[in-house]
């Protein structure tokens, strides 16, 4: 496409000389320049793809893909129920579960917190749960007077494992003299953490039958919870589930509970992705404005090539060299600066909060305990072509201007 001596035309010309250094500086503004907007382009999008992804695994792993409510608050025969939806079609288990809140204590200490009561097996087979128990473990979990924890939920009252909390609850027995809020002391038999700072602060859970108990509820449940096999393409079991309920049960799914705070993320995607753009085009302006300059200086050069014979299109072709290497060459070096960043960037975050002594990433006002990042091979190479694409566009109207340059008159007022 590009012969040997247009080649080497272009990179004399790329390179500078004592009277060209303006020139060479506004193209190393615009290497600079891409190579910035394309490793931040490649960060920022790793990062959101990180936190959607936290966030869905968090929520996938911790609450079912779809839950079934009573439209009178409590569930009755729940078990016949909870069966047959895991014999429905793409169903893997239905989980029956209590849910209220509770203020828990532990001497001069208190904090509310959501109770959930859940029979040991459907516990175990939220592995988000059961393969993080940081402390303690579920062996005597059906006790009646055992609960596990979050981590946060326990630092926060400041009780390890085997430490009484005691539970009290906002519906009090009714007595002549009024409401008695109901307390009862439990012992933790373990502690778990997500990575989720919501979930880690927040939950208790014990036995359903426990719960039962506890609440006074009889033999009723306040919702069950139903895990899919494949939670991006709930059509097939949402359908089996809904031709199952009567009119007093309603059903809705992760997406129609969650469905603002996704929404949420891809606008804040689409957003980044607009402004840390422009930093690329910023610096595909800055290539215009170089080739430009350099074909006003080169005018005399140029004319010469076209009087010993060089077409028009060979000396576009040179230019367009001369620009697009520039995008190519920061093009490459952001892809690798981006990637690089963000194999390490746990490490870069565990390094800056080290020396500033200041938390970047408070898992108080994110939820995560980590800053999650995920590179997406086909955003990087959309992201590559963009940055080509546009470093390319900049290069045509200068190098279609240095084809169009009339040697006689380059020559004349040179």
């Amino acid at each position: 496409m590009f012969s040997s001596v247009e080649l080497k035309i272009a990179i004399r010309y790329i390179r500078s000389r004592r009277t060209e250094r303006f020139i060479s500086v506004i193209s190393w503004f615009s290497f600079f320049g891409i190579t910035l907007g394309v490793a931040t382009l490649i960060i920022v999008l790793s990062i959101q793809n990180g936190l959607r992804d936290e966030l869905l695994n968090s929520i996938l792993g911790f609450k079912g893909h779809i839950s079934i409510i009573s439209n009178s608050d409590n569930l009755y025969d729940y078990k016949s129920l909870a069966n047959q939806v895991s014999s429905s079609k793409g169903v893997v288990n239905a989980s029956p579960m209590i849910e209220s809140q509770v203020l828990v204590s532990n001497e001069n200490r208190s904090s509310g917190a959501l109770v959930r009561g859940l029979e040991k097996t459907d516990l175990l087979n939220r592995s988000l749960i059961s393969n993080n128990i940081i402390s303690g473990s579920l062996k005597d979990y059906n006790n009646h007077n055992s609960v596990i924890v979050g981590s946060r939920l326990a630092a926060a009252l400041g009780v390890f494992t085997n430490d009484n909390i005691t539970l009290i609850s906002p519906q009090g027995t009714i007595t002549a003299l009024g409401s008695i809020p109901r307390l009862k002391t439990y012992k933790i038999i373990g502690i778990f953490e997500v990575g989720h700072f919501q979930y880690d602060r927040s939950f208790i859970f014990m036995s359903l039958n426990e719960a039962q108990r506890y609440f006074r509820l009889g033999d009723i449940v306040s919702k069950i919870e139903v895990f899919v096999d494949n939670p991006d393409k709930l059509q097939v079991p949402s359908q089996s589930i809904r031709d199952i309920l009567n009119a007093d049960l309603t059903m809705f799914d992760w997406q129609e509970e969650n469905h603002s705070i996704f929404s949420a993320l891809k606008v804040q995607k689409n957003v980044m992705f607009l402004i840390v753009m422009l930093i690329v085009l910023v610096a595909a302006f800055n290539i215009i404005s170089s080739l430009i300059m350099m074909v006003k200086d080169k005018g005399s050069a140029i004319a010469i090539l076209r009087t010993v014979g060089a077409p028009k299109a060979m000396i576009m072709r040179i230019f367009l060299i001369a620009g697009t290497s520039v995008g190519l060459a920061g093009t490459i070096f952001g892809t690798i600066a981006g990637l690089i960043f963000t194999y390490y960037i746990s490490s870069i975050q565990s390094f800056i909060e080290n020396m500033s002594g200041t938390k970047l990433f408070s898992p108080e006002i994110y939820y995560f305990s980590h800053l999650p990042c995920k590179v997406v091979t086909g955003e990087v190479i959309m992201v590559i072509l963009i940055s080509l694409g546009l470093s390319i566009l900049a290069t045509l109207y200068p190098s279609w201007r240095a084809s169009r340059l009339d040697p006689v008159v380059a020559l004349r007022y040179d």
